[in-house]
C-alpha cells in the first residue's frame, strides 16, 4: 500500500471538488480531508483551512502545479 502524506490545505468545497475531479481524471492517487467536524460546526475550517490533500510524496510537485494553475495565490505545500 503507498504512504499517503499531506502535500496542500485547500481553502474551500469549489476548491476541493476541482482539484479531486483533476486528480482523478489524471489517475493520480490521492485523498481529499476535510477539517469539518460536525460536533463543532467546523469550526476549524475558518482557522485551518476547508481541508487538505494527501497523496503519495512522488506526485507532490504535480498537484501543486495543478493547485497553482486553478487557484493563483494558492497556500503553498505542507512542509
Amino acid at each position: 500500500m503507498e504512504r499517503f502524506e499531506k502535500i496542500v490545505v485547500l481553502e474551500n468545497e469549489v476548491q476541493a471538488e476541482v482539484v479531486d475531479d483533476i486528480l482523478t481524471s489524471q489517475a493520480i492517487p490521492h485523498r481529499v480531508r476535510s477539517y469539518h467536524d460536525s460536533a463543532l460546526d467546523g469550526v476549524f475550517q475558518g482557522t485551518y483551512g476547508w481541508g487538505h490533500i494527501e497523496a503519495p510524496v512522488e506526485f507532490k510537485e504535480r498537484i501543486l502545479e495543478i493547485v497553482r494553475t486553478i487557484e493563483p495565490g494558492a497556500p503553498p505545500a505542507v512542509d
